[in-house]
């Protein structure tokens, strides 16, 4: 029974982890101007790369998938 009672709460967890990961990407979402990305850009210098990896990821890939979003649409280009 250990072992069902371990796999539990690691899937348990697991689903935390993923939960505050989209809430995350969620909030992160809502920077989207120029403005509003230096602001946050000079709040994650003031910490170490370490601790804002998971935050640098999220955006990354956010980025790329308004750049591909962009490309994919002609009357977005401008």
């Amino acid at each position: 029974m250990k072992f069902i009672r371990d796999t539990r709460t690691a899937i348990s967890h697991r689903l935390a982890e993923r939960r505050a990961h989209r809430r995350l990407s969620d909030e992160l979402a809502a920077f989207r101007t120029a403005a509003e990305r230096s602001e946050l850009d000079l709040m994650l210098g003031r910490h170490s790369a370490e601790e804002t990896r998971e935050i640098h990821a999220i955006l990354n890939r956010q980025d790329a998938s308004r750049r591909y979003r962009t490309a994919l649409d002609p009357a977005r280009r401008g």
